[in-house]
């Protein structure tokens, strides 16, 4: 059965490099896990990601807005802890799972309510071999947003007349949720818009490109924390990752 599987790797290899992808094994579940990190907590200091006791290269000493690369750990079961960049024994917040061959781990660092927290994303990663789609998940890190609904549309779409893309968002969860796959979109232009959940009225409208062949992690975090949190008030944070470079965080511009 092994032999199969790297046999249909290796023959998978020349179709994928003919349309741009470069994670074969990934799609075929026999690359090693892969883990990254990403902090989106707007008051923290900078922090280190630990595994057990060893800390994390690509995640040490770094803060608010870092995404890491996705990086490759060893298979199995380990305990995860994000640490003051300065105090190697003190553990704000901490998790453990089970990484999986195949499986793209995100580990993301927000704020909760009595400091910060930690949120594993599991993506399962089953992308067919030759898809070019980019894939889409959704975080609400906004302590003042409750629950949101998430709408990824073709320009000028009434949403009246359709139900959310990503729906009922609540605080410090990822939709899909941990260990199902992200949604998939095909390349072009769409309109990006979240209400509050079960609701048709827009909080947040933008006009976004989706390429193709891209990871996008969205992520709903207050605009501001300074004074009273005003609910609803929220902006968008873009999270592309990728296997060889740091990510890239970057605010998405909110259009009224």
């Amino acid at each position: 059965m092994e032999f199969i599987r790297f046999t249909l790797a290796a023959v998978a290899l020349s179709a994928l490099a003919a349309c741009g992808g470069g994670d074969t094994e990934d799609r075929l579940d026999i690359a090693d896990p892969k883990v990254r990190f990403v902090d989106v907590s707007q008051i923290s200091p900078n922090v280190t990601l630990f595994r057990e006791e060893v800390a994390q290269s690509d995640a040490s000493n770094v803060g608010y807005t870092y995404a890491s690369r996705y990086f490759d750990v060893s298979p199995g079961t380990a305990t995860w802890s994000i640490r003051p960049a300065a105090a190697t024994t003190t553990k704000l917040a901490e998790l453990s799972f089970d990484a999986k061959r195949g499986d793209r781990n995100t580990i993301v660092a927000l704020p909760g309510s009595a400091g910060l927290d930690a949120l594993l994303i599991d993506d399962p990663y089953n992308k067919s071999l030759t898809s070019n789609n980019t894939r889409v998940r959704v975080v609400n890190a906004a302590i003042n947003a409750d629950s949101v609904d998430v709408y990824l549309t073709p320009p000028a779409t009434d949403i009246n007349s359709r139900g959310p893309d990503f729906s009922a968002v609540q605080f410090k969860q990822s939709m899909p949720g941990t260990g199902a796959d992200s949604v998939q979109f095909s390349s072009g232009s769409y309109q990006l818009r979240m209400t509050a959940a079960g609701s048709k009225t827009v909080i947040f409208n933008a006009t976004v490109s989706v390429p193709n062949n891209a990871d996008w992690l969205l992520v709903a975090i207050p605009t501001s924390l300074a004074g009273t949190l005003v609910p609803n008030d929220v902006k968008l944070l873009l999270v592309q990752g990728n296997d060889t470079d740091n990510g890239t965080t970057s605010e998405i511009t909110n259009t009224p």
